[in-house]
């Protein structure tokens, strides 16, 4: 596992690395040019390692230019940063979905109302328009949380982090669940 906050890249960040709308990168994936195996999925969203996401363009039959400005940009607002290799060496990293089950929350709107007040813990990444947290940061900040609430127990549930921990969580954010048309042709 890499020490740090590893670089990485949602489907609006990879879209403006190769200045595409991200609906290119979801064609990309349906496609067959681009897949997940290089990616995270946090909260049933994928999160491409940042140094695949920069090689890819040099990866497909027609190359694509990668847009230098936006790369160094997307470096930028997530330092301190490192560059992993591999999906292995990422850190437990979780969206609104897995922070729900990770405090064992009746409602991931509850803590989207939470997050939006600022009565949260910062997030470590704002990708895609959603915030994600490293696993740490968020068992570091559970006390602070605690103490802070009056109505939320904010209790870690041990299962929970340990499954995310082990690589084994799965419960709800931990696929993508397809949506618009190709819901419809999976039925």
């Amino acid at each position: 596992m890499v020490a740090g906050k590893p670089f990485l890249a949602g489907r609006q960040e990879f879209a403006a690395l190769y200045r595409v709308k991200p609906t290119q990168v979801t064609q990309w994936v349906a496609r067959g040019v681009l897949n997940y195996e290089q990616a995270v999925i946090v909260s049933g969203s994928p999160y491409w390692l940042l140094s695949f996401a920069r090689g890819f363009g040099q990866m497909t039959p027609r190359p694509k230019e990668l847009d230098e400005r936006s790369l160094q940009q997307l470096v930028a607002a997530q330092e301190p940063g490192v560059w992993a290799r591999s999906v292995d060496e990422l850190p437990p990293l979780l969206g609104l979905q897995e922070a729900t089950q990770l405090f064992s929350l009746s409602s991931q709107q509850n803590l989207s109302a939470v997050v939006r007040q600022g009565r949260f813990v910062s997030a470590d990444y704002q990708l895609s328009g959603s915030p994600l947290w490293l696993l740490d940061t968020l068992i570091e900040a559970a006390p602070e949380i605690q103490a802070k609430s009056r109505t939320v127990m904010w209790a870690i549930v041990p299962q929970v982090e340990a499954a995310l921990r082990q690589r084994r969580y799965t419960g709800p954010g931990s696929v993508i669940i397809p949506r618009g048309h190709a819901a419809a042709k999976a039925l």
